[in-house]
């Protein structure tokens, strides 16, 4: 069986409390985008299950989502073991979700695989003890999500008419590391009404509150925003908590020349 697990953005990101229990609640708006890791899952005869990463050079730790994913509904249903390939392609690092959105599909291969019969709340419930963002890659259309990111509920949001071109510095932005330049704010507007502005205003309106402590520690990553707003981006931001940057623009373009500035995609339809 093989699964496609895309990445996402945010649009706009307010951490809006931090909680006793030390996680912070926020408020965003989650949107696809079609960027993807490749997932292969086969039933192994016997054995451990086993999983193998290409693509990129990264480490097969014992803690990988994927792996949690199958423990965990192993666990409940005594599954028997698989084999996981990961073909990956998100950058890590990036506020793409890349890994949650692997661990998601995982959670829905299995179910099809062993017929579970798990009902998409039952699969986002799932998700939600692998990650904050896990639960969104479950129905993976766009979500306006409050708590801490778990909290989900369908916004109407079409961005199909646009292209988006996203840009990855060669900067890794660990999630805690994002989370300690932060200060939590209650947000002025609600995310639900500032979406239905025209795209070309959100620039005014639509932060992502990582970036104010980001761009001071890592420059560069505010540089590329600029360029973004420089090459006739309608509207740019570091999604998540970086340090990736998407610029979002009304017609195709070329941006091969920032491509000294970091990992440049082509123009995607979203």
């Amino acid at each position: 069986m093989i699964s496609f697990a895309n990445a996402k953005i945010n649009l706009g990101l307010h951490i809006t409390r931090k909680r006793e229990d030390g996680y912070h609640e926020l408020e965003t708006i989650f949107y696809p985008f079609p960027l993807y890791d490749i997932l292969e899952l086969s039933r192994k005869e016997e054995g451990d299950t086993t999983m193998e990463i290409t693509g990129m050079d990264l480490e097969l730790a014992d803690d990988n989502l994927c792996f949690k994913a199958y423990r965990l509904l192993a666990a409940k249903y005594s599954l028997s073991p698989v084999h996981i390939h990961l073909h990956k392609q998100i950058p890590f690092g990036a506020g793409l979700g890349g890994g949650s959105s692997d661990a998601a599909f995982v959670l829905k291969m299995l179910n099809e695989e062993f017929a579970l019969g798990l009902s998409v709340e039952q699969l986002e419930a799932e998700a939600a003890t692998l990650g904050a963002d896990c639960p969104f890659f479950v129905q993976n259309t766009p979500m306006y999500a409050t708590g801490i990111g778990t909290d989900l509920r369908p916004i109407d949001l079409d961005l199909s008419d646009y292209y988006m071109v996203l840009v990855k510095p060669d900067v890794h932005v660990s999630t805690a590391e994002a989370y300690r330049q932060v200060r939590p704010q209650a947000a002025e507007h609600d995310l639900r009404e500032l979406v239905s502005l025209p795209v070309q205003d959100w620039k005014f309106y639509i932060k992502n509150n990582f970036e104010e402590g980001l761009f001071e520690q890592y420059p560069q990553i505010r540089e590329v925003k600029l360029a973004l707003y420089e090459a006739g981006a309608l509207y740019a931001s570091m999604s998540g908590s970086g340090s990736a940057v998407y610029g979002i623009f009304d017609e195709e373009v070329d941006l091969s020349e920032l491509s000294s500035m970091g990992e440049v995609s082509h123009p995607l339809k979203l």
